[in-house]
């Protein structure tokens, strides 16, 4: 007759046991299967409509009146509330990082399609110029002089995008012998920052609707045959990244 503590000890034997089998068994057939994706959950279009709504008219205010407006007032030009506004952009440096980038990101675009669509070098390079003026390419200056992060990798490889956009635009005008030879992409970058840079909190906005007849005088100083020695020497890309 087993005695009530063999009867605890061969339980206990039999409950390690199951335990082990439980443990060397195979996995069961639904274990095997491949897990489901792990979905991230994608912006409702209300949301993502708000975004850029907050984006254009922080655009807007920093060509009006500089990068240092007063961010409930971008809010109210959006058309939103404070806590949507910070809800997307925590702080005047998050949405000045968005408002660069997507200055940036518009301005390649432009430079992309105007190479695709002229078949002529230097009408494509012009019609680049005048696009990058639509997109105030010039309000980039202010706003990088501004507290945030200038070297971000979104941001130098947007930026790199764009020089190499231009590049193209440059090389393909200068090789059909339509643009002159004394000049680099740089130069073509300074001047159309310098013509399109907005002046804020001036009494004298009227101006901008000068913005593509200097342009064009800029361009045509461009063309060959030159007709004049431009003074010291060609503005390189490196020259304009350096502090």
């Amino acid at each position: 007759m087993e005695t009530e503590t063999e009867t605890e000890t061969q339980t206990e034997t039999e409950t390690v046991a199951e335990r082990a089998a439980k443990h060397t068994a195979p996995p069961a057939a639904e274990s095997t299967a491949p897990a489901a994706p792990c979905r991230t959950p994608r912006p409702r279009a209300d949301a993502l409509r708000n975004r850029e709504r907050i984006v254009t008219a922080a655009r807007e205010l920093f060509v009006e009146f500089g990068p240092d407006v007063a961010l409930d007032d971008v809010a109210r030009r959006a058309g939103v509330g404070n806590a949507t506004l910070y809800r997307n952009f925590p702080d005047r440096a998050a949405l000045t990082h968005e408002v660069v980038l997507a200055v940036t990101s518009r301005t390649t675009l432009r430079a992309e399609e105007a190479a695709a669509t002229e078949s002529d070098p230097f009408a494509a390079l012009s019609r680049f110029v005048h696009a990058a003026a639509d997109e105030r390419i010039g309000a980039l200056c202010p706003m990088l002089s501004g507290v945030f992060d200038k070297d971000h990798p979104e941001l130098l490889a947007e930026r790199r995008r764009l020089e190499e956009a231009v590049e193209g635009l440059v090389a393909r005008a200068m090789s059909a012998g339509r643009l002159r030879t004394d000049i680099a992409v740089g130069d073509v970058l300074v001047a159309l920052s310098q013509l399109t840079r907005p002046l804020p909190g001036i009494a004298c906005q009227g101006i901008d609707r000068f913005t593509h007849r200097h342009l064009q005088l800029f361009l045509d100083g461009l063309e060959t045959p030159a007709r004049s020695e431009l003074p010291g020497s060609a503005a390189t890309l490196e020259d304009l990244r350096r502090p």
